[in-house]
Parts: C-alpha cells; sequence; structure tokens
C-alpha cells in the first residue's frame, strides 16, 4: 500500500510538473483587424497557434455585446486573442502575419467594414513587444515610401470573448461567411498592398 501510495505521489507530480512546463511556453497576444473572422481564419491556420478567440478589447465597457461595439461608444475594437505555443511561434511572427492580414493604412476601419470598433490596433503587454512593434511600423513606412501607419498601438488591458456564434464563424458558417469575405474584397485589397 505504501508502494501504491508513492507511486500515486510521483506520477502526480510528474504529471503536474509537464503542465506547469507547458503553461509557461504558452504564449497570448491580442490584435484587432477588422472583422474578427477574418482575422480567426486567418491565425488559426498557423502552425504554433493552438487557439484563436473573437472579442473586443481597447474600450471602457465590461462584458460588452456586438451591438454595444458596433453601435455605440465603447471604445472597444473587435479583437483576437490569439494563444500560441513560444516553442513553435514568437510574437514577432505572429506580428508580421498580423500586417500580412490588415491594411495598416486605412484610419476609418478594414476594407468595407468601417467604424471605429473596426480600427486596426497592435496591443502591447511589455516594453519588448511594444519596442516591435514600433520597429515594424517603421520598417512598414519605410518600405512604402513613407505612407503614413494609422494602425493603434494600445498597452493591452483587457479582453471580453464575443458572444458564442462569433467563435470560429468561419467554419460554422462556411457558406455565409465566404460570401461576406468576397463580397468585402478582404483578399483582393490584401494582395494589391502586399504583393
Amino acid at each position: 500500500m505504501k508502494k501504491l501510495s508513492l507511486y500515486i505521489f510521483f506520477m502526480v507530480l510528474f504529471f503536474f510538473n509537464i503542465n506547469f512546463v507547458n503553461a509557461k511556453n504558452i504564449g497570448h497576444t491580442y490584435f484587432a483587424g477588422g472583422c474578427f473572422w477574418c482575422m480567426e481564419e486567418s491565425f488559426e491556420k498557423v502552425i504554433g497557434v493552438q487557439e484563436v478567440i473573437s472579442g473586443y478589447s481597447g474600450g471602457n465597457l465590461p462584458n460588452p455585446t456586438y451591438k454595444e461595439v458596433t453601435y455605440k461608444n465603447t471604445g472597444h475594437f473587435e479583437t483576437v486573442k490569439i494563444i500560441y505555443d513560444k516553442n513553435k511561434i514568437n510574437f514577432e511572427d505572429l506580428l508580421n502575419m498580423y500586417w500580412a492580414n490588415i491594411n495598416p493604412f486605412d484610419a476609418t476601419g478594414q476594407f468595407c467594414d468601417k467604424g471605429l470598433s473596426y480600427r486596426s490596433v497592435v496591443f502591447y503587454k511589455n516594453n519588448l513587444e511594444k519596442q516591435q512593434i514600433e520597429k515594424s511600423i517603421k520598417n512598414i513606412e519605410k518600405k512604402f515610401n513613407g505612407e503614413k501607419v494609422v494602425t493603434f498601438i494600445r498597452k493591452f488591458e483587457k479582453f471580453y470573448p464575443a458572444e458564442n456564434y462569433h467563435q470560429d464563424y468561419y467554419q460554422e458558417s462556411f457558406v455565409n461567411y465566404l460570401m461576406y469575405k468576397k463580397a468585402c474584397g478582404r483578399e483582393k485589397l490584401l494582395r494589391e498592398i502586399w504583393q
């Protein structure tokens, strides 16, 4: 009995240690790039990304709804929370993918979605991330001959997941999503900007 108890103790300790080590290698980052359905689709395909959650960030209203964010002055942006494995991908790589999926020169929103809640925002959690964002903006402006990047840089404070029907919308409502995406012209404009 004593051996069995000792064995169980070491097994629990072993599994706890593995989970603790894995938890230390998990990162979270937050990007707003217009329609969160499109951002979710883009990032869920990336190796090293474990999950992408659509939601709201940057504003002052706790637990906002989609209608409040879209039609009222909550200060929130449609945002995605990206959960990733730091052993497979890093913040800078995710940031580069972010730029390739937005129009950083549009001050009115993104693609066919206009208004404050659809503006592009990169949220940072520490000074290193802020420096990486600022450096990448300088590089983009240089590449585009001084054209001004209007994407906001904001300190991350709080993220509120969107309603369930927004999660994995590109998979759950595939046909509706494809019609929206094509009508919005997102992919065409992204090719024009970045290629």
